[in-house]
């Protein structure tokens, strides 16, 4: 190990001496990330050392291979992250080797008073406190050049502080060299893993395809094409998860070692003939479930069973068999089959499909083997809406059934697609109306009986009427659509005085209706798709609204009109955060998962009189939390907005 200063590490990457092997994956600081290193070097702090690998590579094996020295090359296999966003504040530009974003480390600014690094806003334009940090980082910068902007009694405080600054350039890393004269890529690549498996930025699948990458050096980038594929229909998957399938196909095996160790070509035939049998699966549960996208679509790793079973069979699956498929993915959704023990459930699953000659008929008794009760109860539908893995069930059995809009009287079924706009949830007895007659549990308020699905126009159009007032009105003009709707008809449970007792007879109508569906699917009664492609129009997108009355949801759509004012995101109404295993964490208010300004800025969520567990669980995920608006507003107008 030896000691190398930051300019001279970052001249190697000028004369293309330091770069990336292409097994690395890509750039994946945020702006936060990018301060956080800056104030930590200004403080002194350790930030850690680097690791590179001495060899002679090819454009192949690296990043930016096109500005690759000859001879003797760097590979950095540990502190990429840190590497390149000095680089790009030091240079004002991303390294050749770089595939990410350069606004996500240009524009840093230091305030010489308050001693913060923070990136380019409005408030910053004529406050001379405020110095581009790439400025300070000119090779021909000094200290007296910009202390004199200030006044005298300041000069001598404001230019130690940007003294420290221009002395980061010359600050002293470790560095440890691997040598590939003892070593091979295999044994590079277990290095980069082991160095890296400490980490919190790494799972089990990165590490996996960085030994994939070594030998199959396009696999992020043909996997990414495939996730951006599917995203663009509305299913949101990650790249472990597609890892996972690819594993089911190529070995049939769980765990991400296996599918580590298979060559190049049989990695490259394993991704196209799971990329071939997910898309059926995503074509089967969309025209036969109505699930359109991600936020109804869970138990994701339910699927590496599935295209198994589709891969390995001689003839393709009669309907009946697909509908029994269909049968068992539902209920491994219901019943959370994959919340826990995820490694092994998916191995199990895949070892039935392997072993049985009935390999559905294997799966369903897995299911049953682990103590579910197959059929549903009204008490499955007790849960309140926000974290009830059965909220998908309710909007499969509108779907499905062609349930009428109340208004329109037009099926909401899963072969009308576009039907006036998105779907949303409704109230059935209105939120603030409950609150305010005597229901102040919020829980009981957003029970999942009290909801249905209606346009939005038609969600709009009720608003906060009570269901004694528009009860009659819809059921005349559309005869049978409360029904429809599995309502009661008993109009003494219309009044808000007998709400539970409305509740415990609509989950009897609810439960039956889901059983009814399930024996439909049991016994393959289902006309079946064709093998197609996905539609390249999607179908309406649930769009889930947690919020605790009308008022509020008012407040949280001016703040989306406020937005669009100012030329910015508007936000995502009712996001659901999701766990690995498909399951429903949280729903947040309003909320912008790729930042205001896309993958440059933090996420953040507005979350007006949420549950501490909420904000807690939306911290968790990585976003930042404000439950004022004005304090929302504060964060747009000081931090986001530019000149």
């Amino acid at each position: 190990m030896e000691m190398q200063n930051l300019d001279f590490i970052l001249n190697q990457i000028d004369y293309g001496v330091l770069t990336l092997p292409r097994f690395q994956r890509g750039y994946v600081w945020r702006r936060s990330d990018v301060s956080e290193l800056m104030l930590s070097l200004y403080k002194g702090y350790p930030v850690g050392h680097f690791l590179v690998w001495d060899t002679y590579a090819s454009e192949r094996d690296t990043r930016g291979g096109n500005h690759l020295a000859s001879g003797m090359n760097k590979l950095l296999l540990d502190g990429q992250q840190r590497v390149t966003s000095l680089y790009g504040i030091i240079r004002g530009k991303k390294p050749d080797f770089s595939d990410g974003d350069e606004k996500a480390f240009r524009d840093l600014y230091f305030n010489v008073e308050e001693e913060a690094f923070e990136f380019y806003s409005s408030k910053m334009k004529h406050d001379p406190l405020w110095i581009a940090v790439t400025e300070l980082m000119h090779p021909e910068a000094s200290m007296f050049e910009f202390a004199d902007r200030f006044e005298k009694e300041n000069r001598k405080k404001y230019g130690v502080r940007i003294e420290r600054i221009i002395k980061i350039k010359g600050r002293q890393f470790f560095v440890e060299t691997v040598s590939s004269i003892d070593k091979t890529l295999d044994d590079v690549v277990d290095i980069f893993n082991r160095v890296n498996s400490g980490g919190t930025k790494l799972t089990d699948g990165d590490l996996a395809l960085a030994k994939i990458s070594a030998k199959y050096p396009d696999a992020r980038e043909q996997m990414q094409k495939r996730l951006t594929k599917w995203q663009s229909h509305g299913y949101w998957f990650s790249m472990d998860w597609l890892l996972r399938c690819v594993n089911a196909i190529v070995t049939g095996q769980s765990k991400f070692n296996f599918v580590a160790d298979v060559g190049a070509e049989e990695f490259q035939t394993g991704l196209s003939q799971a990329e071939k049998h997910i898309d059926y699966v995503l074509t089967l549960i969309r025209a036969k479930l109505g699930f359109v996208d991600t936020s109804v679509l869970r138990s994701h790793n339910s699927f590496p069973a599935m295209i198994r079973f589709l891969a390995k069979e001689q003839a393709f699956p009669s309907d009946k068999t697909l509908d029994k498929l269909l049968y068992w993915y539902i209920a491994t959704l219901m019943w959370g089959f994959y919340s826990t023990s995820v490694d092994s459930r998916v191995r199990q699953t895949l070892t039935d499909v392997d072993e049985n000659d009935d390999a559905v008929g294997a799966l369903i008794k897995r299911l049953e083997a682990t103590g579910i009760n197959l059929r549903v109860t009204p008490q499955v539908f007790d849960a309140a809406e926000a974290r009830s893995r059965i909220f998908p069930i309710l909007y499969m059995l509108t779907r499905v059934n062609d349930v009428p809009d109340f208004c329109s009287g037009l099926p909401l079924s899963k072969s009308n697609p576009g039907l006036m706009g998105d779907l949303e949830r409704h109230h059935i007895f209105p939120n603030a109306f409950l609150r305010d007659n005597g229901y102040p549990n919020r829980y009981q308020r957003n029970a999942l009986a009290n909801f249905t699905w209606l346009t939005k126009p038609c969600n709009v159009e009720i608003g906060a009427t009570p269901p004694e007032k528009y009860f009659p009105l819809y059921e005349a003009k559309h005869e049978g659509v409360l029904a429809a709707h599995w309502i009661p008809t008993d109009e003494r449970l219309w009044r808000v005085e007998n709400y539970t007792e409305f509740l415990a007879e609509r989950r009897k109508l609810l439960a039956k209706a889901a059983n009814d569906f399930l024996d439909k699917l049991l016994l393959g009664a289902m006309d079946s798709p064709s093998q197609s492609e996905l539609p390249i129009v999607p179908a309406d997108r649930a769009r889930p609204v947690s919020i605790d009355s009308d008022e509020e949801e008012a407040l949280l759509k001016e703040v989306m009109h406020w937005m669009e004012s100012l030329e910015l995101p508007r936000g995502e109404f009712g996001k659901e955060l999701v766990d690995s295993d498909g399951n429903l964490v949280a729903t947040l208010d309003l909320a912008w998962p790729e930042g205001i300004k896309q993958e440059l800025t933090d996420r953040v969520a507005l979350l007006i009189d949420e549950e501490a567990e909420t904000i807690v669980a939306a911290s968790q995920f990585g976003y930042r939390c404000y439950s004022a608006i004005e304090d929302f507003k504060n964060y747009i107008q000081n931090e986001i907005q530019t000149a």
